[in-house]
């Protein structure tokens, strides 16, 4: 009887529609950063669609959610699925709040159809994923996969100086169970998949087999402040003119290095005046490849490039605030996957993933894949975000399929 249950499509898509009007912005896009307004009141909507399932609804102290659909022996441990409900401030419609509201579309589905697992099933809305407001991403499943510790968390500031656990209290959401004290069997993380490669194949779901290796890391250059007009060039200390040389050498690496990834997303200058050479500049640094072998390479001709600079009498400091080694997903879970595209009768690829996700961290402390389905032009991070209704409903039924394989398992 399971593998005939289908999810309702339109009531997915109809429930996507939804929440994306909270903290919609007027060319389509979503700006529900972590721990404001607009992220609390996506949160009420998706506990009160939970709580109209008899769900529980659990928080713990960073905000994490746990809805839980009883299975036919508690006893066990539950079968989880999830993703998160931020935003970027461009946010698009499905990045991350897809893998959690076809979580509730599958217990929907098994709810319609008076269809009780033997394991519970779990619908997680991890905290502060993005990383857009709270430096690192994926913050509060680092905590409960032991990546970050809460420590670590109490130190969070956004750019206003507005703490992480401030934020996390004003609007609501500061349960009172420890961080990593629920347990879970396996963890099914369905996403889109931000990247073109599923639609260039023509694919409609992706087996998603591992992720790659990333380092996320924080650089300042200090040189010397002085006149623009009056300091000739071949007298300055100009971090800028540093930092062009160490980013031109990464883009070669990166350009001749096949399957690398090298990213400057943030760039800030000291002081910031059109007339005075900066005393100090800062920017992101973030390198992904597949192999770890590989990113070291690539981190290598940073620190080679950097030290260059230093000769030439520049201070220059790298702190690497996140990182994920090169991992493979679960097997059993990975299986389980695999069957689910095959009862479904969907296309499908397998792939590594090349951006980081809440599973990257939890499958260091639970049993984990991940689903992918394509999104147009693999634009992600922006308004343009977009798939199509008959995306959505594959990747939640293959969701369903194997949430429900696990669960009986």
């Amino acid at each position: 009887m399971e593998q005939a249950l289908r999810v309702n499509k339109d009531r997915l898509w109809s429930s996507l529609m939804e929440h994306a009007r909270i903290g919609g912005t007027a060319d389509g896009g979503i700006n529900r950063e972590a721990l404001t307004p607009e992220d609390g009141a996506g949160r009420d909507l998706f506990a009160a669609w939970c709580r109209d399932l008899g769900m529980e609804v659990a928080v713990d102290a960073l905000g994490n959610m746990f809805a839980t659909y009883a299975g036919t022996d508690d006893s066990l441990l539950s079968v989880a699925m999830g993703s998160h409900l931020d935003t970027q401030p461009c946010g698009g419609k499905f990045d991350g709040v897809l893998g959690v509201l076809a979580g509730l579309e599958v217990v929907r589905a098994l709810h319609d159809a008076g269809i009780r697992t033997k394991r519970p099933l779990t619908i997680i809305n991890w905290t502060s994923e993005e990383g857009s407001r709270f430096v690192p991403s994926m913050a509060a499943s680092g905590v409960y996969s032991d990546i970050f510790t809460m420590d670590e968390a109490q130190g969070w500031q956004d750019r206003e100086g507005i703490g992480f656990i401030e934020a996390l209290r004003e609007i609501g959401y500061e349960g009172d169970e420890p961080v990593g004290q629920r347990k879970f069997d396996a963890y099914l993380e369905l996403h889109i998949e931000q990247g073109p490669v599923l639609e260039r194949n023509g694919i409609l779901v992706g087996v998603v087999t591992g992720a790659q290796a990333m380092s996320f890391n924080n650089v300042s250059i200090i040189g010397r402040e002085a006149h623009a007009g009056t300091t000739p060039m071949n007298m300055r200390l100009d971090p800028v003119a540093a930092f062009t040389r160490i980013a031109a050498a990464c883009y070669e690496k990166a350009d001749a290095t096949e399957d690398a990834r090298f990213t400057i997303g943030l760039i800030e200058t000291t002081p910031a005046s059109h007339s005075t050479i900066p005393h100090r500049l800062n920017f992101t640094l973030d390198l992904r490849h597949p192999k770890a072998s590989v990113l070291a390479e690539l981190i290598a001709t940073y620190e080679a490039a950097a030290d260059r600079e230093r000769a030439r009498g520049y201070q220059i400091a790298r702190e690497e605030f996140g990182a994920s080694p090169e991992l493979v997903f679960d097997a059993r879970c990975i299986d389980a996957v695999r069957q689910a595209v095959r009862d479904c009768g969907y296309p499908s690829m397998e792939l590594v993933s090349g951006a980081g996700h809440d599973a990257v961290y939890v499958t260091h402390v639970c049993p984990t894949a991940m689903i992918f389905t394509p999104c147009k032009g693999g634009v992600s991070h922006n308004p343009a975000e977009s798939i199509t209704p008959e995306e959505a409903e594959a990747g939640a039924n293959v969701l369903l399929q194997a949430a429900v394989r696990l669960a009986n398992a």
